[in-house]
């Protein structure tokens, strides 16, 4: 297998990057309506905006509480009167951004992402999983991405677990069957009734799909009620989608999109790729050990502790897990020499 090397994003490039995802959070937080409310809910804190709506009052979350958040929140007035200011910044950065090279979605993917994070998809739980996530780590790693391994698909998957989205006690709005009408994607029929969990768009080739983490031998669907839709469950997700990262969707003026940790993501692929078995899904294994491998080979450099504990964390869950990691390494040898080198 053929070895690595990658090109860091320029200084310039990487500083607007981070000034672009501040800005997008400072916004999000100005767009509030009433009064940031922390609830307490099995010993975790959790942010929300509480207001009145005619006779009723309404509360819309807002995020886990963090130092990074209570010091947003506790700016909110006066973010909200530099909106119109931010936006525009965002949107030069963005400009700024595709000048250096950083990948960008196409207008598709770009419609669909910004849609949902305005409807509150990833503010409640939902994480871009797959390579629509990959091509976001230029930008949390600093690094330029081959074009064959981030080579644009019209597949785009979000998951989210079960049990969170039930936990929010939150909802999207609009809900994503009107977000998907005005985008003209039409529901798939799924095999249990009544449970939408793929949508295709008429004009297009971009499917959405929902997934959502298995913990049982079965591997159906569950309703995810934040979302107001159902998913396909699917095992080893549950590691892949634990404590997301937030990033900046480069799309016109922005949104904030969530994606998985790299370190996660690389050892995620290693197991995905074994479990693509069947002949016609060989191209996609292949894929998933490439993106893998370009992953491992930056964090092995950048960030080994994360790539360590998460490589650990991944083997600790069983022999299932150690057996398809095992299977991937001995497919890339460069990779296994990385991962033995972890220590």
């Amino acid at each position: 297998m053929t070895r690595h090397t990658f090109q860091s994003h320029t200084l310039t490039g990487q500083s607007a990057w981070q000034d672009l995802l501040r800005l997008l959070k400072e916004e999000a937080i100005s767009t509030l309506r009433g009064k940031p409310t922390l609830r307490q809910k099995n010993g975790r804190g959790y942010w929300y905006d509480r207001y009145r709506q005619g006779d009723k009052i309404i509360e819309r979350y807002i995020g886990d509480d963090n130092a990074e958040l209570r010091a947003c929140l506790e700016r909110h007035e006066d973010l909200r009167t530099q909106s119109q200011a931010r936006r525009r910044e965002t949107a030069r950065l963005i400009r700024l951004l595709r000048s250096e090279g950083y990948l960008t979605p196409d207008l598709a993917t770009g419609q669909l992402l910004t849609a949902m994070s305005r409807a509150g998809v990833f503010r409640l739980g939902g994480t871009v999983v797959g390579t629509q996530a990959f091509r976001h780590y230029e930008g949390v790693l600093g690094v330029r991405i081959s074009a064959d391994a981030a080579a644009q698909t019209d597949d785009i998957d979000i998951a989210s677990f079960e049990r969170l989205s039930l936990a929010l006690g939150d909802h999207v709005d609009p809900t994503l069957a009107d977000v998907f009408e005005s985008l003209e994607f039409s529901p798939l029929p799924a095999v249990e009734k009544n449970k939408v969990w793929r949508w295709q768009q008429t004009h297009r080739q971009t499917l959405v799909e929902f997934l959502t983490p298995s913990f049982s031998a079965e591997e159906g669907l569950r309703d995810l009620p934040a979302l107001g839709v159902s998913a396909q469950s699917l095992h080893f997700l549950n590691y892949l989608i634990a404590e997301p990262l937030t990033v900046p969707l480069l799309y016109r003026d922005g949104a904030l999109i969530q994606i998985p940790r790299p370190e996660r993501y690389a050892v995620h692929k290693l197991i995905v790729s074994e479990r693509r078995r069947n002949s016609d899904m060989a191209l996609k294994a292949r894929k998933d050990r490439a993106q893998a491998a370009f992953l491992i080979a930056v964090l092995a450099q950048e960030d080994h502790y994360a790539l360590g504990d998460a490589w650990t964390q991944a083997r600790e869950k069983g022999s299932a897990w150690r057996a398809a990691l095992d299977a991937a390494l001995a497919k890339m040898e460069d990779t296994a020499r990385i991962i033995a080198g972890l220590g």
